[in-house]
């Protein structure tokens, strides 16, 4: 019974944290995918104007076709700030990486949505009947920045680009190394979409949706 509460605590604490970076403002401050080529040239950026409910920080953070979905958001929920929740989605992309890399559907159940959530369920199935097993870690996080935004019927959706590294090994049941490196990290190119129901009385973000860069 101790180590079920102490559980129960530390889920608790974990989803503090993450509502503690994803989206708050405090007035002081898919799965996994084999390595692509980047493609092209990354789409332009520039700053936006500041408005009287919050600050835009413009290309670290922002493309320009999001610009008027952060807006429409801000306008409905004045505490979200661009740069606070770009830190808390970077976190959410690691922690829901190693969530899946390790199979840990508990932390995946309050991180994501049902569609993604049964995606990353079935990977996971999948991937225990093949006995097999990951040894990825996220080496690094180059860039995130928002590349869509809307508010359609109370529910806000923030779509952030994150381009990383990662050294992704697979082991067979035998322990045996049967795809990635051990010293390469791969580039990867993904998209993201956050989703929060901005009435509801849970304040997280969810992972509603993911796709390739």
């Amino acid at each position: 019974m101790v180590f079920v509460v102490l559980l129960a605590m530390i889920a608790a604490f974990l989803a503090m944290r993450l509502y503690a970076v994803l989206g708050k403002r405090t007035g002081h401050e898919p799965l996994p995918r084999a390595a692509e080529e980047r493609i092209g040239v990354p789409p332009a950026t520039r700053p936006i104007e500041v408005t009287p409910e919050a600050k835009i920080l413009g290309p670290r953070h922002v493309e320009t076709g999001a610009e008027a979905g952060l807006r429409a958001l801000i306008a409905a929920d004045p505490s979200f700030d661009v740069a606070q929740f770009i830190e808390g989605a970077k976190s959410a992309y690691r922690m829901i990486l190693e969530a899946y890399w390790k199979g840990d559907e508990a932390t995946l159940e309050w991180l994501t949505e049902r569609d993604v959530r049964d995606a990353f369920a079935q990977a996971i199935a999948e991937r225990n009947a093949a006995g097999q097993t990951l040894e990825n870690r996220l080496v690094s996080i180059e860039r995130a920045i928002v590349t869509e935004a809307s508010v359609e019927g109370g529910v806000a959706r923030v779509a952030v680009r994150f381009d990383a590294d990662i050294a992704a090994i697979t082991r067979d049941a035998d322990g045996t190394m049967i795809a990635g490196s051990l010293s390469d990290a791969v580039e990867t190119h993904d998209v993201w979409t956050f989703l929060r129901v901005l009435k509801s009385s849970d304040p997280n973000w969810k992972l509603a949706d993911t796709d390739e860069a």
